[in-house]
C-alpha cells in the first residue's frame, strides 16, 4: 500500500512544480534615486552650450519633479523587464563675466526588455536580456544678458543589451547587480548604466532594497546634443506578487 502512495506524493510534487512554472510571477519598484548631475546641453546648433556638474543637493535645489519605477515579469525561465525614469530640473552656469546661462532640462526613458534565465540555481540567477530604450528630451537655453534663448524637443530609440544577476546570501539578505548597454548609432551614440542594490526581505511579499545607479547618454543629431551622466544612491520598495 506504501508504493502507490510514494507514486501519488511524487506526481503531485512533480505537477506542482510544473504549475509553479507556468505561473506568472511578478514585482514591481518604485524607488527615490539621489544622482549628481554633470554633462553639455545643446537644445541647438546655434543655441550656447551648457556645461554644468551638480551634486544631488544642488539638483534637489532646482529639481522640478521626479518619478521612478521598475518592474519585472517571470514565467519559468522567461524574464520580461521595464523601467521608467522622469526628471524635471533648472539648472545655471556662467557663460562669462557677468554673463550667466540658464537651462531647463526634462528627460524621460522608458526601457523595455525580454530574456532568458541563462543560470537558475537555488541561490544565484543570471539573465541576459535584449530590449530598447525610448528617450524624451526637452531642453532649453537662455541667455538674458544677451537676447538669446531656445528651446527643443528630441525623440528617438535606443537598441539595448542587457544582464541581469541576483545572488541569495541568506533567506532575507540578497543583491542584484543589472547592467545594459546600447545607442550602437541607431539613436543615441552610445548609452549605458550599472545599477547594483543590496536586498532585505521583510515577508514573502514585501522587500526593501539600497544601491547605486549610474547612467550615460551621448546623443547629438542636426546640432543638438545632450551628453550627460548621473549618478547617485537610490532607496527602494518592492511588491511581490
Amino acid at each position: 500500500m506504501k508504493t502507490p502512495l510514494l507514486v501519488a506524493v511524487l506526481l503531485t510534487g512533480t505537477v506542482s512544480a510544473t504549475a509553479a512554472a507556468d505561473t506568472w510571477r511578478g514585482q514591481v519598484t518604485p524607488y527615490v534615486w539621489m544622482p549628481s548631475l554633470a554633462g553639455d546641453i545643446r537644445p541647438t546648433s546655434s543655441a550656447p552650450t551648457l556645461s554644468t556638474r551638480q551634486s544631488f543637493g544642488d539638483i534637489l535645489d532646482e529639481l522640478d519633479a521626479a518619478f521612478f519605477l521598475h518592474a519585472t515579469a517571470r514565467r519559468d525561465r522567461l524574464v520580461l523587464f521595464g523601467d521608467i525614469s522622469h526628471a524635471s530640473l533648472s539648472t545655471s552656469a556662467s557663460l562669462a563675466p557677468g554673463v550667466s546661462i540658464e537651462g531647463r532640462v526634462r528627460q524621460t526613458s522608458m526601457t523595455a526588455a525580454a530574456g532568458y534565465q541563462v543560470v537558475q540555481a537555488p541561490d544565484l540567477s543570471l539573465d541576459l536580456l535584449g530590449g530598447a530604450r525610448l528617450w524624451r528630451a526637452r531642453a532649453s537655453v537662455d541667455v538674458p544678458a544677451l537676447g538669446l534663448s531656445a528651446t527643443e524637443s528630441e525623440r528617438w530609440v535606443d537598441p539595448l543589451l542587457a544582464v541581469r544577476l541576483r545572488r541569495d546570501f541568506t533567506p532575507d539578505w540578497s543583491a542584484i547587480v543589472y547592467a545594459d548597454v546600447g545607442g550602437f548609432g541607431v539613436g543615441s551614440d552610445a548609452t549605458w548604466q550599472a545599477v547594483g542594490s543590496l536586498n532585505y526581505r521583510l515577508n514573502d511579499a514585501l522587500y526593501l532594497s539600497a544601491g547605486y545607479r549610474h547612467l550615460e547618454v551621448r546623443y547629438e543629431d542636426n546640432g543638438a546634443r545632450l551628453d550627460i551622466e548621473m549618478s547617485g544612491p537610490l532607496l527602494g520598495a518592492t511588491w511581490r506578487f
